[in-house]
Parts: structure tokens; C-alpha cells; sequence
């Protein structure tokens, strides 16, 4: 099959089969060889490698994953381009391609049928508008998963990477480097893909942890309170927190907890390390 990289391809395949693309999914498929290149080297794909895509399309991406990878389990939601994914990839015998939504499927249970419960390497161009949910679906439910390459909306790749003080730092950068060491790659203009996005991309790896670079002695408090910190980020700690409805905690004991950490009390969470949000949590949770 020709390389879907070069857009005249993509094209071709498009018309054959009368495509139209979805909105509801995010379709934008990538037509830059450099770029899918650069997705492969920095994903560190070899045969040795089990490799879960999410939304292969057309399977432009799933191709240069085949010719690298000992196997590749490609999910996709669209059952309009199964039978496109069918043609597309029938040169390559290690690849598998299912119908499913991602946010539905047993990961877990999918590495040990087709892993040996080894974990996965994930990579993806993922579809913008459920980018976090994806990424916080495979952190939190602590499935298989080694490292997770992905194109993402530029802004967010910067939301992920960056630390405190700025106007991007948030519950996403702090879930992200609690179980993942994040490096965005390169940039990706609009120009390399069909149809063209609104807005710019970019390519991060999301290295997992071994384990996480902060004690928390409660993960889902730990996050609960990030949350609640940056659903009012305008507030100081003390009124977000003690205004959040899941959380029990007084305006009392929250300052308390701030002043022994030597904090003040009117600090907001945009200014706390991942780190201060751990110590914090753990005090807090030993008041009650």
C-alpha cells in the first residue's frame, strides 16, 4: 500500500472511498512524512514493542508503527473507516485493528490477551476535544502503559509541561507530572494535516513514572483537592477549598495546615509545587 504520508495518498484513499469526515470525532489526519518520522523516533518504537494507537484513521500514523513495532493494536471508533483500515494496512500481518471507544475498553485486559500483560507503548494523534480524559483515563486507572507519545493541541501539550506561577499551570500539569515525566517534542503546524485544525499542535512524550515523585498517602484526596483548587482558581486556597462540596475540611483547618507548611494564607494554588500540594494533603488529612 502507498506510504499515506504524502498527501496525494491520503487523498486518493479519500475519494475512493467517499469520506466525510466527522466532527464529532476530531478527524485530522496527518499528511507529513518529517513529522511522522519525528512521532516514531521519539516514541523509541522497536520490535521488541507492543504498541496501542488510539484513532489510527486511515491508518497513515498505524503504517510507520507497523514497519517498527513487533505488533500494533490499533482502536478506532469510527466503524466508517474499518473497512478503510482493512485495505490500508493489509501488508502488515502485526497489526490488529478493533472497533471500540477507547474510554470504554478493559486496557488492562487487552495487555494480557494481546501482551502477555507486558505494558503497552501508546501512541496517538489524539482527537482534541477528548485529549484529557484519554491521557487521565490511562494514568489513573494505572493501566499497562510504559509511555504514551501523542499529538496534542499545542496549548495543551504547554498546560501538561509547565509548572507554577503560570497562567497554563493547572490540575491537568500536575496530574500529568504526578505520574509522568512530560517533554514536548516539536511543534506542528496546521499545514500538515487534512483537514487543517484552527489552531497549532504538538507532539509530547509522557514517560511514566515508576513511581510517583511525591508521597501522597491518599491519591484521590490528593486530586480532589487540586481540582477544587483550580475550579475557583481565582480564590485564595483557603475560600476554594472550604467552598468545595466534596471536601470536609474548615476554612480553620486549611490555614492551620498552610501556616505550619510556612505558607500564607491568602496563597492561591496556582502558586504550589506538586510537591506542597502533597505535604499539604497529608497534614490536612491527618486533622480530620
Amino acid at each position: 500500500m502507498a506510504n499515506l504520508g504524502i498527501p496525494g495518498n491520503t487523498i486518493a484513499v479519500l475519494q475512493k472511498y467517499q469520506f466525510a469526515f466527522q466532527k464529532k470525532y476530531g478527524q485530522n489526519f496527518l499528511i507529513d512524512t518529517r513529522v511522522l518520522d519525528k512521532i516514531i523516533q521519539s516514541a523509541q518504537i522497536g520490535p521488541a514493542d507492543t504498541v496501542l494507537e488510539i484513532g489510527p484513521g486511515i491508518g497513515t500514523l498505524t503504517q510507520y508503527l507497523c514497519e517498527h513495532a513487533g505488533k500494533v493494536i490499533a482502536v478506532e471508533i469510527d466503524q466508517a473507516l474499518i473497512p478503510i483500515l482493512n485495505e490500508t494496512l493489509a501488508d502488515y500481518k502485526n497489526v490488529k485493528i478493533i472497533h471500540a471507544d477507547i474510554l470504554k475498553i478493559d486496557i488492562q485486559k487487552l495487555a494480557e490477551t494481546e501482551n502477555e500483560g507486558k505494558p503497552f507503548k501508546v501512541v496517538a494523534n489524539l482527537p482534541y476535544y477528548i485529549t484529557t480524559p484519554i491521557i487521565m483515563g490511562l494514568f489513573e486507572k494505572h493501566v499497562p502503559v510504559s509511555a504514551v507519545t501523542v499529538m496534542v493541541q499545542k496549548e495543551v501539550a504547554d498546560r501538561m509541561q509547565t509548572g507554577p506561577g503560570s497562567k497554563e499551570y493547572g490540575a491537568l500539569s500536575l496530574a500529568v507530572q504526578y505520574y509522568a515525566k512530560p517533554e514536548i517534542i516539536g511543534n506542528v503546524p496546521p499545514n500538515c494535516f487534512i483537514p487543517r485544525p484552527k489552531v497549532g499542535s504538538a507532539v509530547i512524550r509522557l514517560t511514566k513514572h515508576e513511581k510517583p515523585p511525591v508521597s501522597a498517602e491518599d491519591e484521590r484526596l490528593l486530586f480532589r483537592i487540586i481540582r477544587a483548587a483550580f475550579n475557583q482558581r481565582r480564590k485564595t486556597m483557603q475560600n476554594a477549598l472550604s467552598n468545595a462540596a466534596d471536601l470536609p475540611f474548615s476554612k480553620e483547618q486549611i490555614q492551620s495546615v498552610l501556616t505550619e507548611l510556612g505558607l500564607s494564607v491568602t496563597i492561591r494554588g496556582e502558586a504550589l509545587t506538586l510537591e506542597q500540594f502533597a505535604d499539604f494533603t497529608n497534614l490536612l488529612a491527618k486533622r480530620v
